[in-house]
């Protein structure tokens, strides 16, 4: 476990600290309408596009959400109904964090400044940032960034906005794709991987891994790390 002790910790908040249950709410959304086969690849095909949808022009999350919906019920051959799409999107600023999040937050807030940078609006984020139960110095969204992660502008921009570069900060996210690749080309050297099972170990990207928050005081130097068996 690495020892650097950063001046803020940045974090993606949808998923690596908000249970950001997209999937749950498309199956909420559609119900019994869809074979469990078919609500498989819906939640698969929902994934990919909305990955898809952020790669390009900036475009408020609630299209994002609205097109990625409609591109996967054409790509399995199901009737698209802009209802639908407004129910998931109506569903993100009701999700609180993950269970470890707010002690591990906390913990580390009492010694270092904790930073946001999130793919959302920012009249969305507020909310669920408010249910973390830990205090939060900056909150930094892809709508006042005009660009979406992974794109490199949101990271340069925080770092412009906190005066600092990337060798003054530990990024955390539990995604390779949205954050931790786009990290590493930053040359953002600490960084720490909170392992979720969204995605697979890849340790080429140089990170430390976590498997909750509760890990993050130790991986930031404010703990001794944990002996591993």
């Amino acid at each position: 476990m690495t020892q650097f002790r950063p001046k803020y910790v940045t974090f993606d908040c949808y998923g690596t600290l908000t249970n950001f249950d997209m999937a749950g709410a498309a199956r909420r959304a559609y119900g019994e309408r869809l074979s469990p086969e078919a609500m498989a690849a819906l939640v698969e095909a929902f994934r990919g596009y909305r990955l898809d949808e952020v790669l390009g022009q900036w475009k408020p999350f609630v299209e994002v959400v609205h097109n990625s919906i409609e591109r996967s019920c054409k790509r399995i051959g199901i009737p698209f109904k802009p209802e639908d799409a407004q129910r998931i999107y109506e569903e993100v600023p009701t999700w609180g964090p993950h269970p470890d999040v707010p002690a591990g937050l906390s913990r580390v807030a009492e010694e270092i400044p904790l930073v946001i940078l999130s793919n959302s609006m920012n009249s969305l984020i507020m909310s669920n940032v408010e249910k973390l139960g830990a205090p939060i110095h900056m909150v930094i969204t892809a709508e006042e960034v005009g660009a979406y992660k992974p794109l490199m502008k949101g990271f340069e921009y925080m770092l412009d906005k906190l005066g600092c570069g990337p060798e003054d900060i530990t990024h955390v996210s539990s995604s390779f794709r949205y954050d931790l690749m786009t990290a590493y080309d930053l040359s953002i050297k600490s960084k720490v991987w909170v392992n979720r099972g969204h995605e697979p170990a890849n340790p080429y990207y140089e990170y430390t891994e976590i498997k909750d928050i509760g890990g993050l005081a130790a991986a930031v130097g404010l703990e001794p790390a944990l002996k591993r068996a």
